[in-house]
């Protein structure tokens, strides 16, 4: 067994591990990194690089679809077909860029990438076990960044024709029949893809309303949107198990006594995921939990010295922007600077179809923290920029302070509003105010100016609405 010694140790090449070992590199700490799969983790293989690349498939070709029988702005099309593989092959291609521009990001900042399953004997030590034979690593600082796996529900295991988004984002063909249990993010984008491609969606959620977590009015024109699509959308019913066959799915629908029957293909469970805290000996460490997350503080530390976890098996929320922050600040505090993650703004982002983004507080949760509030919408169907895009679904709206301005949250709904999150969490990141937001001179024609208008509308000014 080869015996080596570093300074820091990371544990899973997802998001969180692959950035802080490469800000670690940067500012010159020995770093090794093991990862038993892919560089990247979920994120750029499985997840969010290749179910985008889904999403802007299904767009093209339901656009495609549409301009059939002609269009307001004089576009027809032909035949349209879709190459399902030649889709697939696309979609590897843009995986394989990314990943491989991990790997070299790592190589020019003299990280060492260690292949393989990695056991963890104690907060020094671990054992590699790789193809190339088994390597035993002393370290000063340990990271824990092993990510999250798919949730499974007891009535309905993987396997077979119950499928996971990993499955699904790797189906050989576009099903005729999806039924999707579950209408958080990666049931509604999932959903919204396929649908586009030609399946019959059925969803099924167990709460009142799709995407729970975000209030009605955001998630209304999404609902529509469905519709139109010509997915069924299943509230208040919960899965209950296949039938004998295997062809239909049974569903308890609440205040109804007899289950309904769901018939599909496939059967795509969308229920959340589950941090990654099994196979690699973590039970070997005392560690403090956070119900099924490892518990840190504003540093990422854990309950143990020099012992650190980023990325989603910390909690909620588990997105890759939050874990690739924690990387990054976690490597420039380990190097000694001055560093910390205190309440951080972090954009959600949902790639429907429209799409919805929010930072901040929800009207809502402001009122529930005992703000008096006021707030304001801006509609795109009285934004130029969207009509001359033919797509006017949607709106922007502020949350801010009565007494002061401060701006408390600010959410969007509409065709590419994931392009506007960013100076959304930059507004709330430098303490914006209303008048901040009126007074700075947005370009025109854009979507953009939709949320200038919104506080505009907060302030009692409404120049446009």
């Amino acid at each position: 067994m080869e015996d080596i010694a570093t300074h820091v140790l990371i544990i899973g090449g997802g998001p969180a591990g692959y950035v802080a070992a490469i800000r670690a590199g940067q500012l010159g700490l020995p770093v090794i990194l093991v990862e038993k799969e892919q560089l990247g983790g979920t994120c750029l293989n499985i997840g969010c690089i290749p179910s985008k690349a889904l999403i802007h498939a299904a767009d093209a070709y339901h656009h495609a679809l549409a301009q059939q029988s002609g269009s307001a702005l004089g576009l027809r099309v032909g035949d349209v077909s879709l190459d399902w593989g030649k889709t697939l092959s696309w979609k590897g291609a843009i995986v394989r860029r990314l990943t491989g521009g991990v790997e070299g990001l790592l190589k020019k900042h003299k990280v060492t990438v260690l292949k393989g399953n990695a056991e963890i004997i104690d907060g020094k030590t671990a054992v590699v076990h790789g193809k190339a034979g088994t390597t035993r690593i002393r370290t000063k600082h340990l990271v824990l960044a092993t990510g999250s796996l798919p949730m499974q529900i007891g009535a309905l295991p993987f396997g077979g024709n119950v499928i996971s988004s990993t499955d699904a984002l790797a189906l050989e063909q576009v099903p005729k029949r999806l039924a999707v249990i579950g209408a958080g993010y990666i049931g509604m984008e999932l959903s919204t893809a396929f649908a586009k491609l030609g399946s019959q969606v059925t969803i099924i959620e167990a709460a009142d309303r799709i995407l729970p977590l975000w209030d009605a009015e955001l998630t209304t024109p999404v609902r529509k949107r469905l519709t139109t699509l010509g997915v069924t959308v299943m509230t208040r019913s919960e899965a209950r198990g296949l039938s004998a066959d295997g062809g239909s799915l049974l569903v308890h629908q609440h205040g109804n006594s007899a289950p309904a029957v769901v018939e599909a293909d496939k059967f795509l469970v969308a229920v959340g995921r589950r941090p990654n805290i099994s196979g690699f000996g973590l039970e070997s460490l005392d560690l403090a939990m956070n119900g099924a997350f490892i518990r840190i503080d504003k540093y990422c530390a854990t309950s143990m010295l020099n012992v650190w976890a980023i990325g989603d098996v910390t909690g909620e929320p588990m997105l890759a922007h939050r874990a690739m922050a924690q990387g990054a600040m976690l490597a420039e505090h380990l190097a000694g600077h001055k560093a910390a993650l205190d309440e951080p703004v972090i954009p959600s982002v949902c790639f429907t179809d429209p799409e919805v983004v929010s930072v901040g507080l929800l009207p809502d949760q402001a009122k529930l923290q005992g703000y008096e509030i006021v707030t304001g919408s801006f509609p795109f169907m009285a934004n130029g920029r969207a009509m001359t895009q033919q797509d006017e679904t949607g709106f922007v709206r502020v949350v801010a302070r009565a007494d002061n301005h401060l701006v408390l949250g600010i959410q969007g709904v509409g065709h590419d509003v994931s392009e506007l999150v960013n100076g959304f969490a930059l507004a709330l990141e430098m303490g914006t105010v209303l008048e901040d937001v009126a007074q700075t001179i947005h370009a025109h024609p854009t979507r953009g100016e939709a949320f200038q208008e919104a506080a505009f509308t907060a302030l009692g000014r409404n120049l446009h609405s």
